[in-house]
């Protein structure tokens, strides 16, 4: 993409309604724009990240064994009435009505109707275990909605939903949705841990809230740490194996938000082991048994043939979220600095010198063998605001082409994280943009 061309609206001033670093980023470096209270349309930067969040969040649910589904937005009250959750849910719930006068809603979440269509199919415990998802956009009525896309009013949102005939298989679905979150954040080069949290109106006993650290994060963290050294991604599980030690090792270490902190167990831990810090919820992951599925009716026959309610639980990430938290934790005073594996483009190539034939051929090459996957600042605007402009938007690295390196036949590559400046060959700016990218 050439930034002459691009549709990428940056802005100098940080306009007042924002609040928080990720908030006042997005709009400046022009990945969001308001459209209403706590409603956002995503411009094309913006919608870049978002598609890259949403595919590393798809891919692990799959390798998890997950099944992807689409669900619509809007849903029938009557499902929520079944469930008995419908009066119960408040004005958070955008409640319509159709031209016949039919009670509708602009779904929350989804366990009514992925219950509803799971027991339209479902009549044996042969067809258990399943697990179901979809990535989809979500609506919930805040009342004050504020930091931007951390609390929205409309938000897009994985959920996954796991059936099983067994409280035990439904606790190795739980387990599963738990090491496939861990591996999901540390794609994305986040530290995520999971607490465990009230379950809220999802409902049921079990549940864990991944929380990633970032200093502006909304909720003071304690925690062992242990578990800031553990690699999710050198673990490689097999997802139908065994997966308690996995989640034991987590149980084993100490691991609160403020609401649950227990003075006492941080005490006993090793003043040297303690980590206080900030930190962000970006999951939630439920188990909540028979509830819906009993009040709901949905039933299928045991292997004895008796009906036998399926054991349920519910998988969330705010993939919108979640593109807030990373510039929460991953920014500095002059912008972004995206991971590579979530930035909309792996590099900016700057021509410092449009019209010049050597630096203009230069620049073109190096664009051309990172294209798609980078922008060229070929703008007719001066150095600085060029650096300005690509510090912000955090493009992870940067190719500085001017006359002097182009008649050497040589780049300057900046690596946006540290800021560490080489002059190098093209050829070797490009191998190591590509390395760090598949990496």
């Amino acid at each position: 993409m050439r930034l002459s061309r691009a549709f990428l609206p940056t802005l100098k001033e940080t306009p007042a309604e924002a609040q928080i670093v990720s908030h006042r980023l997005m709009l400046r470096a022009g990945l969001i724009r308001q459209t209403a209270a706590g409603i956002y349309a995503w411009l094309p930067a913006g919608q870049r990240v978002l598609q890259k969040v949403a595919q590393i969040v798809r891919e692990e649910q799959d390798r998890a064994g997950a099944q992807e589904i689409l669900m619509p937005t809007i849903q029938p009250a009557e499902l929520w009435q079944r469930s008995g959750r419908y009066d119960d849910y408040g004005k958070e719930m955008l409640r319509i009505r159709d031209r016949h006068d039919r009670e509708m809603l602009y779904g929350p979440t989804n366990e009514e109707m992925i219950t509803d269509i799971f027991g339209a199919y479902a009549k044996s415990y042969r067809d258990l275990p399943r697990n179901l998802y979809h990535i989809q956009w979500k609506f919930r009525d805040e009342v004050r909605p504020r930091f931007g896309v951390m609390r929205g009013r409309e938000f897009l949102m994985k959920d996954a939903y796991s059936f099983d005939l067994t409280k035990e298989g439904a606790i190795h679905s739980y387990r599963q949705m738990f090491v496939a979150y861990l591996r999901t954040f540390a794609r994305m080069g986040l530290k995520a841990i999971p607490m465990q949290a009230d379950t809220g109106p999802i409902g049921g006993n079990l549940s864990h809230e991944f929380i990633i650290l970032a200093e502006t994060g909304e909720s003071q963290v304690f925690l062992h740490r242990a578990l800031l050294d553990y690699d999710a991604l050198r673990e490689a599980p097999d997802y139908d194996s065994d997966l308690s030690h996995i989640t034991e090792f987590w149980t084993r270490h100490y691991a609160a938000t403020d609401e649950k902190h227990d003075e006492a167990a941080w005490n006993a831990i090793p003043e040297a082991d303690r980590v206080s810090a900030r930190g962000i919820e970006v999951g939630h992951i439920f188990y909540f048994g028979t509830k819906y599925s009993a009040a709901m009716g949905l039933t299928v026959a045991g292997p004895d043939g008796a009906p036998v309610h399926p054991e349920m639980g519910s998988y969330g990430i705010g993939v919108s979220r979640l593109v807030g938290a990373l510039i929460e934790a991953n920014h500095d005073a002059n912008g972004i600095i995206w991971p590579d594996p979530v930035a909309p483009w792996a590099a900016a190539v700057i021509n410092l010198k449009p019209g010049d034939a050597a630096t203009d051929a230069l620049a073109g090459q190096v664009y051309a063998a990172l294209a798609p996957d980078a922008l060229l600042d070929d703008r007719d605007a001066r150095a600085g605001e060029k650096f300005a402009d690509a510090d912000l938007m955090g493009h992870p690295w940067q190719v500085i082409v001017g006359p002097r390196g182009a008649a050497a036949g040589r780049v300057e590559l900046k690596r946006r994280r540290g800021g560490e400046r080489a002059e190098v060959s093209p050829e070797d700016a490009i191998a190591r943009i590509r390395e760090s990218r598949s990496a």
